[in-house]
């Protein structure tokens, strides 16, 4: 049965059982900060089972995309080298909020099993918490689960908890046994930790919350959240015992072996290629761009760890974004996403790629001159700076040092790879906003209609604890039951304000949501004192608010003209509206030209003068679906939502904004730059900024037209005369450099001195350029047929060297060895190639002297 079969068949049987199919949510996690990526089928439905967030639905069920390649779960260096490790993986789920519970769960789990998919009942084990004596029961008495393939265990292992704190609760898992043939024992025995039993089904009870005590108290709804890995499963029904085997992977490894000219399809590098071919696709997919920290240096480190193992295999061109296309035949169909993104995606890893090879050969150099210190072993953190900043493998390392009898510090290269271990775990930290644990009435939203609401506090938090009161001079958090203050979201920055109370006054600087629907108020308390359960008044900066509404609204419009001059491929990658510019990312591949600029300000300025009214509207998002409302794939929506409507664009938005578009007043196009590959950003100003900003283009407009003695609308031209008169200057100029150079030339060529047959000259040419240098050295080398010269001249106090020699001697005498040679002598360093080779320096006092041991240094290697 083909892993798609078994998807499919799923969704189905739990479909036919009252279950909601959910899509997968993105690899990103929306909204939840405690993540990096999305690790399991339950992240989606966090929030639910927590009770911040209502579904029209009590069961679910869906195939989720998973990604365990950093932070807290991370698989990334088992991968290849284990028969279930994987970078991305696909997780089956079912889920009861509140419904059924552990009979159910069970049942459903059995069934799928014995009867939908046909495992015999004789291969499959069971383990229950070993206090859950309700699941022990329905496994033995009502399943009818053979005693002698069912274990209690009291371990961690079969006890599932959110966190320190929360929902928690017992487990119950299904193992295979993939036959004697394979080592291992049963779950629960010793020999528990083989191969030959495999976990495939986890089923979670969440019966209990935990306090901060760690007092487990019953809850009032219980759930269930299940998880069953796709290839896990797959391997089952293809009677495989390696993930690597089944169907997908089979596919994937065939395509690896094409694009990278292998024929051992048993290569672990197959496997590492295939596994992180789906993880990098569809982190990018969901918007993560290769970068050097989070969840950028998570793909970077996994796009770099494939290439590493294309490398292994022989391939050093860039291979890796032609999977792209065999991915998306793969598993195009179950997301019809990766199929759409397909093109960029390639783009983004050809374009990483591209870029690897680049550092190839920056660490062949720095590898180079390692090597040439004459040690008799390779420290272990150059070792690991070749591998972390240059990608080389530790055996690719090995076995050039081997080649010059060198040996390599292993146990060096592990301690600095456990500290970056570090700083990658350290880089994985995400952490609820000011550590804030909530736990009271949601917050009530006003600031749509008006920019100050009566309130009441619901909780103060000084330095992340909670506390009844502040003082004057306290910074703190500040929790109300209603609001006008919009809480940081969607791109859009928190507003600033005040809280007026009966006897004090807090300075709202920013406002962030502690919880989906719960706002913080930080600032500081300038006067008098707040408690718990005081009234407020709440009042926004009703300036600052204004100006962040112009931005937020025009990047609505800016969106649409971006896409009707681009194309539909633009998509909206991430933003920042704050009140002085609006900043926008997307998905584009090359830079705008300024006639598109143009066009898009043309386009939104031209929907500002319509002066059309805003128009907000709550809808269910099936509703909204039908209207044709802009909605950007992986972000979380709920079951209602907001649909905007600004001029000629609708989108889905929850921020606040302008009533009518000419009340953005202008829009300037102020920077376009590249973010990553394939992903351009767009920076703009309105209103009084764009106004400003224009004046001041036109004072510097004005200044140049004075310096180069024009009028503004002629200085485009006068500038062109000027530039083309200074690069007849400087032909000149080297004219005359290259005329002086080769007159001191003849003057040297009476210096040669003969070294066992060989002719050495050693000069300094005074005012030469690097261009004349080396032109001098050619002209040196065809005159003098066999010789090693070394020339020299000093710009703005630093010395530039330049050494060559002619074939004949190169294996004896090097240029890069010289020169580096000569340069330290003045204080500097460099190297190249062994007929040419250049050099600087900081100390042009010991020059002459540098220059007269070039013989000696010649002489010592003829």
């Amino acid at each position: 049965m083909k892993s798609s079969e078994i998807r499919q068949k799923f969704l189905q049987y739990f479909a036919s059982h009252g279950h909601e199919v959910v899509p997968s949510s993105s690899l990103v996690p929306g909204n939840d900060p405690t993540l990096l990526f999305t690790n399991a089928g339950m992240v989606q439905f966090k929030d639910v089972f927590l009770g911040h967030e209502k579904r029209p639905y009590v069961r679910a069920a869906s195939s989720q995309r998973c990604v365990r390649a950093g932070g807290k779960h991370n698989d990334l260096e088992n991968v290849g080298y284990t028969a279930r490790h994987h970078t991305f993986f696909e997780m089956l789920g079912n889920f009861s909020f509140g419904d059924y519970f552990k009979r159910n769960a069970i049942k459903f789990a059995w069934e799928f099993l014995t009867v939908i998919l046909k495992v015999p009942e004789e291969k499959l084990w069971v383990t229950v918490y070993a206090e859950d004596d309700e699941a022990a029961d329905i496994w033995l008495n009502e399943v009818g689960i053979a005693s002698s393939r069912f274990t209690r265990i009291a371990t961690a292992d079969n006890f599932w908890q959110m966190g320190e704190t929360g929902p928690c609760g017992p487990c119950s898992e299904i193992f295979y046994d993939h036959g004697r043939e394979i080592a291992g024992g049963p779950p629960g025995t010793p020999e528990a930790d083989g191969d030959r039993y495999v976990e495939i089904w986890n089923l979670v009870f969440m019966q209990y919350n935990r306090d901060s005590a760690g007092t487990l108290h019953p809850l009032p709804r219980p759930s269930v959240d299940t998880g069953m890995g796709l290839e896990r499963i797959s391997a089952v029904m293809q009677q495989v015992h390696s993930n690597y085997q089944i169907d997908l992977f089979n596919e994937l490894i065939g395509a690896a072996a094409r694009v990278t000219n292998a024929v051992d399809l048993s290569s672990n590098s197959l496997k590492v290629i295939a596994d992180h071919i789906r993880a990098c696709s569809f982190l990018i997919v969901d918007g993560v761009i290769p970068a050097n920290e989070g969840r950028g240096y998570v793909l970077r480190r996994i796009i770099r760890r494939a290439i590493r193992h294309g490398y292994k295999l022989g391939q050093i061109n860039p291979f890796f974004y032609l999977l792209v296309e065999d991915l998306a035949k793969v598993m195009g169909q179950a997301y019809p996403e990766l199929v759409e993104a397909r093109a960029r995606v390639a783009a983004v890893l050809k374009q990483e790629e591209e870029r690897f090879a680049e550092t190839l050969e920056n660490g062949m150099q720095v590898l180079e001159m390692a090597l040439r210190e004459e040690k008799r072993m390779l420290d272990g953190e150059t070792l690991f700076r070749l591998y972390d900043t240059y990608g080389f493998p530790l055996d690719l390392t090995a076995d050039i040092a081997r080649e010059r009898g060198i040996a390599i510090d292993e146990a060096g290269f592990e301690q600095a790879m456990e500290r970056q271990r570090e700083r990658a775990r350290a880089a994985g930290k995400f952490t609820m906003q000011e550590g804030i644990s909530y736990s009271g009435p949601s917050t009530t939203f006003h600031g749509y209609g008006s920019l100050q609401h009566e309130g009441q506090i619901l909780a103060i938090y000084k330095e992340g604890s909670q506390v009844e009161f502040i003082e004057a001079g306290d910074e703190a958090v500040v929790v109300l039951d209603k609001t006008p203050f919009y809480a940081e979201s969607g791109g859009q920055v928190g507003d600033a304000g005040e809280l007026l109370a009966a006897n004090g006054t807090f300075a709202v600087s920013d406002t962030q949501k502690i919880q989906a629907n719960v706002f913080g108020h930080k600032g500081l308390l300038r006067s008098g004192r707040l408690v718990t359960g005081d009234m407020i008044l709440a009042q926004v900066n009703c300036e600052a608010r204004a100006r962040t509404e112009r931005n937020h609204s025009v990047t609505h419009l800016m969106h649409k003209a971006l896409r009707q001059v681009l194309g539909p491929h633009v998509q909206q990658k991430g933003s920042l509206v704050d009140t002085d510019k609006t900043r926008f990312d997307f998905a584009h591949n090359q830079p705008m030209t300024d006639a598109e600029i143009r066009k898009v300000e043309m386009l939104v300025n031209a929907e500002i003068l319509a002066n059309a009214a805003t128009e907000a509207r709550m809808m269910t998002i099936e509703d909204a679906k039908k209207t044709g409302a802009m909605m950007l794939f992986g972000e979380k929506y709920g079951d209602e939502v907001r649909v905007l409507d600004i001029g000629t664009s609708r989108e889905l938005c929850g921020g606040t904004h302008v009533k009518r578009t000419g009340d953005i007043g202008l829009f300037k196009i102020v920077a376009e730059s590249g973010v990553a590959a394939g992903v351009r950003r767009v920076e703009a100003v309105t209103g009084e900024a764009a106004l400003a900003y224009i004046q001041e283009q036109e004072r510097q407009l004005q200044q140049v037209a004075n310096a180069v003695k024009a009028q503004p609308q002629e200085t485009a031209l006068r500038i062109t005369q000027i530039l083309d008169n200074v690069k007849h200057l400087e032909r000149e100029l080297g004219r005359m450099k290259s005329k002086l150079a080769n007159s001191q030339g003849e003057d040297a060529a009476g210096r040669v001195r003969e070294v066992k047959g060989a002719k050495v000259l050693a000069v300094n040419l005074d005012d030469a350029d690097s261009k004349t240098l080396r032109e001098t050295l050619d002209k040196f080398k065809n005159k003098f047929k066999s010789c090693v010269v070394v020339l020299s001249a000093i710009e703005d106090g630093r010395v530039k060297l330049i050494a060559g020699v002619t074939a004949d001697l190169a294996t004896k005498v090097k240029a890069g060895e010289l020169v580096n040679y000569v340069a330290q002598q003045v204080g500097g360093k460099g190297g190249g190639r062994a007929d040419m080779a250049q050099a600087g320096g900081t100390q042009p006092d010991n020059l002459p002297t540098a220059l007269e041991s070039v013989a000696g240094w010649v002489e010592q290697r003829l």
